[in-house]
């Protein structure tokens, strides 16, 4: 079985980290990465998205994101993964280089590979949940259906 591992944007297959400098244009707005509009519906219809959104960087977006003195939207744990499908749908669609390089892939297993995050990432020893791995493949099945 083939497995690729990523996580460093520096790195290969990086492109696949929602902190990879590509933009998403999603509803009308320009995100400066996934990860900036990803953390930003933590707080959908509040004034912190916009905020979220102005961060310079998306390590700052996601800090932002992980605060927990922010209101969260009462729904988020019910919508977060398809608010990360509409995010990578975005990324994949509108950047060709990375749809060819997701499709690149084949059958391979996608795992983001860090302990830092055992719900997106593997945990760093494969215990982690990977679901940014899996909704990547899943992506990845939906585009070979697609002209």
């Amino acid at each position: 079985m083939n497995i690729i591992r990523f996580y460093a944007t520096d790195k290969p297959y990086g492109e696949f980290s929602n902190f990879s400098r590509h933009p998403v244009e999603i509803g009308g707005v320009l995100w400066p990465t996934s990860e900036h509009y990803f953390q930003a519906q933590k707080f959908a219809g509040t004034a912190y998205v916009e905020e979220v959104r102005a961060q310079p960087t998306p390590m700052l977006a996601a800090q932002m994101g992980r605060r927990r003195d922010l209101p969260f939207r009462a729904d988020w744990n019910d919508v977060k993964d398809d608010v990360m499908r509409v995010a990578l749908r975005a990324k994949f669609t509108q950047h060709p280089a990375l749809r060819s390089l997701l499709l690149g892939t084949g059958d391979a297993v996608l795992v983001e590979h860090t302990r830092n995050d055992a719900y997106w990432a593997d945990g760093g020893d494969g215990t982690g949940r990977n679901r940014l791995g899996e909704l990547l493949m899943e992506l990845r099945g939906e585009l070979r259906e697609e002209p």
